[in-house]
């Protein structure tokens, strides 16, 4: 009896799982906050969702097919790819950093409406500058787990 009583203020810890503790509580708080939001305004977001597929599925004025499916297309590739540099370099960060620099740069190329030689250095600059700042910040300062 009394090691069942004791057995309460013994902790153990999972090293192997205990990163993902805290993303799965905001997981939770994200997807009760899209319930909250979707059952407050279902009578709004219905007629905008079905505009939205009627864009997608038809064409209309405005939508931009390339740069729309390119977005998701080359979110989907950061993704696979930030895990597969990830598994080359474990615990580093290098995968975040080795696959944001060429993300950035792709997506700021497919957004860009003149691609003169001034916009694709700032956009390659930029695209070197931020991943390494937010990458140093992040994994050297603050010691956070990147892929």
């Amino acid at each position: 009896m009394e090691s069942q009583f004791l057995s309460l203020f013994e902790v153990s810890i999972a090293f192997e799982e205990s990163h993902l503790f805290f993303p799965r509580i905001v997981s939770w708080v994200l997807v009760g906050l899209l319930a909250i939001i979707l059952l407050s305004k279902s009578n709004r977001i219905a007629p905008a969702l079905r505009r939205a597929g009627q864009a997608v599925t038809q064409g209309s004025d405005g939508f931009d097919r390339k740069r729309f499916f390119g977005t998701i297309l080359l979110i989907i590739v950061y993704f696979y790819m930030m895990a597969v540099v990830g598994d080359i370099f474990p615990n580093t960060g290098f995968g975040f950093l080795f696959v944001s620099i060429p993300f950035i740069f792709l997506l700021s190329m497919l957004y860009v409406e003149h691609k003169t030689r001034k916009n694709i250095l700032v956009i390659a600059v930029t695209a070197v500058i931020a991943p390494t700042l937010a990458w140093y910040v992040l994994s050297q300062l603050f010691r956070i787990t990147l892929p």
